[in-house]
């Protein structure tokens, strides 16, 4: 369509979702002959990966967050709305924001996913996930409360369940922090309290698989496995767990089942794709997986719809390996690049082959001096690897003062090992549940090794 000047007016790209993906794809798409719409429901981008690191108190969510705004201000084709998208219209090409239509010419989905508890959503309540910033400043409230709870309980089996922190996932998340809590509870906060001793508490990690880092190599999964050991992580791996519901955690090991006593739980053992995917799917005809993800095309459009890209988590691409790549920030930011250069090069006449995801590495930290890196050509473990990561992380930040802060705070924290953003907010700890069983034990003190549950 022309407009009365008789010149075409510029391609209209819609992007849902301020993410790695949704932001990467905008910033590629600085363009003249391009407007572009971002929707977010809020009006910053968050840095994912060090969220833990809110959790346990060492950052503060706006060390770790950058105004949407802010970050797109020098692109001038840019518009930036804060709201949600509910549903969509691919024959009309619009999308519904509350009352809202905002038509499109291309549509590009990137709203990712949220933690999974594998259909018992009712353990949410007793083991929160960690996806956002209210996730994690609830997680710190638990972590810190717990503690301070301790300081004043003086039934003795009550202060035990106070003391164990249980991290259900040993991925990359579960092992950053169940060794953050650890450097906590043995280190940090050692002096901090007159009527408990913290190195007294237990740290659990459970982990379906046979190993932690599951998609890591063998060999780093057992030096992360033996790092966390060391930090005083008790790693129990080959466990399931089929229970929450107070204090109490109900995990099955082979054919047997049994419980333990532990106040604080957090998950971070699966995640979901977000419920915007399944509207997708109905309105589009396309095919999700077990996880919610919809099935997208070679080039991450969607079949009969080529003017319609999913991206970063909620996109499931198994077209180059015949696995779905891993939800991770790498992925996202490479696809919402190429969803953006294959656009430039549509309005050209061009096209360009089926995107291809260069995998660059995995990291994951599990304390000061400790990570594991695998970059496929090399594997790195120990004092250089923990550098590597931090490196990667500060350089991944999206803005400069980011970067800036985050470094200061790390430099502060390796020579004072304090964690200046130790604040409980929001409600007090919740009472127990009163359960009609009992725990079959409380976990013991794990003397730097790992036990049996």
């Amino acid at each position: 369509m022309e407009n009365k000047a008789g010149t075409k007016p510029p391609h209209h790209v819609v992007i849902v979702g301020g993410g790695f993906g949704g932001l990467y794809t905008a910033k590629a798409l600085n363009s003249k002959d391009i407007n572009v719409t971002l929707i977010d429901k809020r009006n910053f981008h968050l840095f994912q990966p060090l969220l833990y690191q809110v959790a346990t108190g060492t950052l503060s969510p706006a060390d770790i967050s950058s105004p949407l705004r802010s970050v797109l201000n020098k692109s001038k084709n840019t518009k930036v709305l804060l709201g949600e998208v509910s549903d969509i219209d691919p024959e009309k090409q619009n999308v519904m924001m509350g009352g809202e239509k905002i038509p499109y010419d291309s549509l590009i989905i990137a709203t990712g996913a949220k933690h999974s508890y594998f259909g018992k959503d009712e353990w949410e309540e007793y083991a929160p996930g960690l996806k956002t910033v209210e996730d994690a400043i609830e997680m710190r409230r638990r972590i810190f409360m717990a503690f301070e709870a301790a300081e004043q309980e003086t039934d003795e089996e009550k202060r035990r369940a106070l003391l164990t922190f249980v991290v259900v996932g040993g991925g990359p998340t579960g092992v950053e922090l169940a060794g953050a809590i650890a450097e906590l509870a043995y280190g940090i906060l050692k002096e901090d309290f007159r009527n408990i001793d913290t190195s007294e508490t237990q740290v659990m990690l459970l982990e379906g698989m046979d190993r932690v880092l599951p998609p890591f190599a063998p060999e780093l999964s057992a030096k992360a496995q033996k790092s966390l050991e060391d930090l005083g992580v008790s790693v129990v791996t080959k466990t399931l767990v089929t229970g929450i519901e107070g204090d109490i955690v109900t995990i099955k090991q082979g054919d047997e089942s049994k419980q333990f006593g532990a106040r604080t739980v957090l998950w971070a053992a699966g995640v979901k794709a977000s419920p915007l995917g399944k509207a997708i799917a109905e309105k589009t005809g396309s095919e999700t997986d077990r996880a919610g993800r919809v099935i997208v095309e070679p080039d991450l459009s969607l079949k009969g719809y080529p003017n319609i890209y999913v991206i970063g988590d909620l996109a499931h691409f198994a077209h180059q390996t015949g696995r779905p790549l891993p939800g991770v920030a790498p992925v996202a930011m490479q696809e919402g690049q190429y969803v953006a250069k294959s656009i430039k090069q549509q309005l050209k006449g061009n096209t360009i082959p089926p995107f291809q995801y260069f995998d660059k590495g995995s990291l994951a930290v599990i304390g000061q001096h400790a990570a594991v890196v695998d970059l496929g050509f090399m594997k790195l473990t120990g004092f250089v690897a923990w550098l590597f990561w931090l490196l990667i992380h500060v350089y991944y930040l999206v803005e400069f003062d980011n970067k800036l802060v985050v470094m200061i705070q790390w430099v502060w924290n390796y020579f004072t090992r304090n964690r200046g953003a130790r604040l409980i907010t929001g409600k007090d700890l919740p009472a127990p549940v009163e359960v009609n069983s009992k725990p079959d034990y409380y976990p013991a003190v794990n003397n730097n090794k790992t036990v049996n549950v």
